[in-house]
């Protein structure tokens, strides 16, 4: 045994088995720190997928062309390392668009494309395609009509000339959508029983001869609605008309005034020259002191004040 470890070749094939070991040895150590380190490389580089809602572009000649028919977003799905996607979703740095430079008018069937990706990113797109019309431009003035419910102004109110500002407004959109156009329409909603005048932002509507909404831009969009609502008033004659009277007594009967104020249209004032109060008397056998609410005549909204305080002297008639 001894001669085996003093011979040469021996100690050398030993070195080497040592050596293999600690190569070995040394790289299952290494090994083994990677393999610790790997999910967070891995976490640094996994893909991830987001979808997003985004405008769709369109690239045209707005000057002669108008483009209807197309969807105001499009979904886009990314994919990719997940910080660029995080980075893409939260930025936006890309658009979706639809080029129509070279189409021709019409009905036109067109691919969405997207700009300004990252080339580490694949994406999709829906709808991947859409359908357009592409029409002439065309542009005109007109005037605003207002419409509203003459009904829910409260009875007995006057109500003016509605007016809008501005009066006029710019309608732009496809030929064939604005030679449809018979007027545009300012709808000002009243509530029921307006006793005061009126104020709104109304949104316009263009419309043709039978009431269809058109699909053009009218600029401005809103206009301010007025309806000035008032109320008249007028200063009448009571005229004390008693009924129902014991034949076996006498009645004096006087207001404490003689005028009452009347609030209501015009037109219906100008037709008022008293007012006739009916002093009911059936039960009424000792003087007294007594109210009697109006009646109002038709058109007139209120009077001041309600009522009228009377005085009833009553005596026996044999007396």
């Amino acid at each position: 045994m001894k001669d085996i470890w003093n011979k040469r070749w021996f100690i050398m094939i030993i070195s080497l088995l040592f050596a293999i070991l600690l190569v070995v040895y040394i790289d299952s150590t290494q090994t083994g720190f990677v393999t610790q380190g790997e999910p967070k490389k891995t976490k640094q580089t996994a893909n991830e997928m987001q979808t997003i809602s985004v405008p769709l572009q369109v690239s045209v000649d707005t000057d002669k062309y108008y483009v209807v028919g197309y969807p105001e977003k499009v979904k886009v799905t990314l994919e990719g390392p997940n910080a660029l996607v995080t980075s893409t979703v939260n930025t936006q740095s890309f658009r979706a668009y639809i080029d129509l430079t070279n189409k021709k008018t019409g009905k036109q069937t067109v691919k969405v494309q997207v700009t300004g990706l990252n080339n580490q990113l694949s994406y999709t797109i829906n709808p991947a395609q859409v359908n357009v019309d592409i029409e002439r431009r065309k542009s005109r003035t007109m005037p605003v009509q207002i419409e509203y419910n003459k009904k829910a102004v409260a009875s007995g109110y006057d109500f003016g000339s509605a007016s809008v500002d501005p009066q006029q407004v710019e309608i732009t959109g496809a030929r064939g959508e604005v030679d449809q156009i018979d007027q545009i329409v300012a709808k000002l909603a009243l509530p029921n029983g307006l006793n005061h005048s009126y104020e709104r932002q109304v949104m316009l509507i263009a419309e043709d001869k039978k009431g269809r909404q058109l699909n053009v831009v009218i600029n401005p969009a809103t206009v301010t609605a007025r309806l000035p609502v008032s109320l008249s008033k007028k200063t009448v004659k009571l005229n004390l008309k008693p009924k129902n009277e014991d034949s076996k007594k006498v009645y004096s009967v006087t207001a404490k005034k003689d005028e009452i104020t009347l609030y209501g249209r015009k037109s219906a004032l100008k037709k008022i020259k008293d007012l006739n109060v009916d002093i009911d008397l059936k039960g009424i056998t000792s003087s007294t002191v007594k109210n009697y609410f109006l009646v109002l005549p038709e058109g007139v909204a209120k009077a001041d004040p309600p009522f009228v305080q009377t005085t009833i002297k009553v005596k026996d008639a044999s007396k």
